[in-house]
Formats: C-alpha cells, structure tokens, sequence
C-alpha cells in the first residue's frame, strides 16, 4: 500500500508540474500575442493608401526603409510585415521601393517594388476671393516656418511599435470632409486634402485615436490649435483647429484618453476636427484605420 501511494503521489506530481508548464507556455503565448498590434489596414497601394509586404517569419524583426524613412514593421499571426504609406502625390504605375534589412538568415538588404494603382479622389470648385488664396508675403513666411518644424516633427521614429493599428474616430461626428478631396480656388488646383474633417460643435471632447505619446503642440497658421501623437514606429495621428488643448508635450495618453475640445481655429470657415494619419511621415486616408 505504502509503494503504491508514493509511486501514484509521484505521478500527480509530475503531471502537476506538466500542467503548470502547459500553462505557463500558454500564458507566454498569449503574451506574444497580445502585443502583435491588432485590425493590420487593409492592403491599398494607391496615392495616399498602404501597401502591406509579407517578409516571413524571423525572431528579430527585419528594418524596412523607403529611401531614408524606416518603415512601420508589425508581427501578425507569427510572421513580420511592412505596413507602408503611399504619398497621395505618388503617381498611378510609379514604383515604391522599399529596402528591407534582415539582421537572421539570410542576411542582407532584399528590395521589394509596390506598384502604385489608381484611384480617383472627389473634386471641389470654388470662388473665391483672390485675397483669400494667396498668402500675403509675413504670411507666408510664417508658413514655411511651421511647415519646416512640422516636417521635423511628422518625421519622428520611435522604435516600440505601436500598442494597436485599430484607431477609434477622435470625435464623434459627421465625416464632413474626406481624405484626398481635390480643390480648385478659381479653376487652380490646390493641394488635395491631407485628411479626414469630421464635423462638430466647437467644445466637443476629442480623444486619442490610439495609445501613445505626445509630440508637438503649437498653433499654427492654416491648422490653429495642433497636437501631434506618437503612437511608434512611425505611426503618428494629427489633430487640427481645437478651441482648447488638455494635454502637454511629452504626456503618455491611453486610447480614447481626451486631449483637447473641437473649435475653429487657424484657416478655416467653422469649427470641426481635422485628423491625419501618418506613416513612415507620409499621411495616409485615416478611413483605412477606423471602423465603418
């Protein structure tokens, strides 16, 4: 009786410690899980669209460039993938491409070429004033200035990639103005529009997309009241034309964390959130991130 309780003692024993090992490789890999970021954009290699490009699975993440500007590298479901934005400039058949170092084997810088497609944005025609388009010469100085910091500033890459690349809408709202809307002042073409206009009351709460960090806060010629996040890894969202800012540079926001108030400030004709998304310092259609 006594050997046959210490060998079945023994046996529990055993398969406890199993079982307690079981678990713990569950628990590492719901980990491994829990921080590949989640809701990857869909692939849309158009102007102003993402391009995602599979680079296989490797225990370091590879470093993805196009020219200079490192590219948003995220795992999914074990393997690694570049997540590129594509300038809204980029001409449909033009070719972007991006290098990709890989620190495992095989070694080496492997290049991948996106094929950009078309797409056709709305258009809008205005009349306007002449002295309403054109800047007046301190105006403009004012605004390359700004656009100068700015260039610094969406240019940031941080390397802890972002926590999620699914984005809650900072406001809510009507979507009043969408991504790459063409304008023409007069029959003259206009820079298309950067980013997504969603329409409210001045006062109204506006919360980060996603968790990150606060990098710029000023005030600015044509976007007034601007706060820029830095979610990582070249993933930042801009927020334009607030009435108030509630929060400071160098601040960790959570998701859905308010930031500022909706309002009409800068160049614009009433009060609303304008909001950009950026990758690898392009600006991307923010729809591609947000739910329908």
């Amino acid at each position: 009786m006594r050997t046959s309780f210490r060998f079945h003692y023994i046996l529990v024993t055993v398969d406890r410690r199993a079982f307690l090992l079981s678990l713990g490789t569950c628990a590492l890999a719901a980990r491994t899980l829990a921080a590949e970021p989640a809701h990857l954009p869909p692939d849309s290699p158009v102007p102003g669209g993402i391009a995602r490009i599979r680079l296989g699975a490797a225990d370091t993440a590879p470093r993805a460039r196009v020219g200079e500007r490192r590219v948003l590298v995220v795992r999914e479901s074990g393997e690694w993938i570049a997540v590129v934005g594509i300038a809204l400039s980029a001409q449909p058949g033009s070719r972007v491409v991006v290098d990709v170092d890989r620190a495992a084997p095989p070694t080496g810088t492997r290049h991948h070429e996106i094929i950009v497609t078309p797409k056709t944005y709305a258009s809008q025609h205005l009349k306007v004033k002449p002295g309403q388009v054109d800047l007046s010469p301190e105006d403009l100085a004012r605004f390359k200035r700004e656009r100068a910091h700015l260039d610094r500033v969406l240019g940031t890459f941080t390397e802890e990639p972002p926590s999620s690349l699914a984005l809650t809408q900072p406001t809510p709202g009507r979507r009043s103005s969408s991504f790459g809307l063409r304008r023409y002042f007069n029959g003259v073409a206009r820079s298309p529009h950067g980013g997504m206009d969603i329409a409210a009351p001045t006062g109204t709460p506006i919360v980060a997309a996603t968790a990150g960090r606060v990098l710029d806060i000023g005030n600015y010629f044509f976007s007034g009241h601007t706060i820029v996040l830095d979610h990582g890894s070249g993933l930042l969202t801009l927020y334009a034309h607030l009435s108030a800012v509630d929060a400071s540079i160098g601040q960790s926001v959570d998701a859905g964390a308010p930031i500022g108030k909706v309002g009409a400030t800068g160049r614009v004709t009433g009060p609303h959130l304008h909001f950009t998304v950026y990758l690898n310092a392009t600006a991307v259609d923010p729809a591609l991130f947000l739910p329908e």
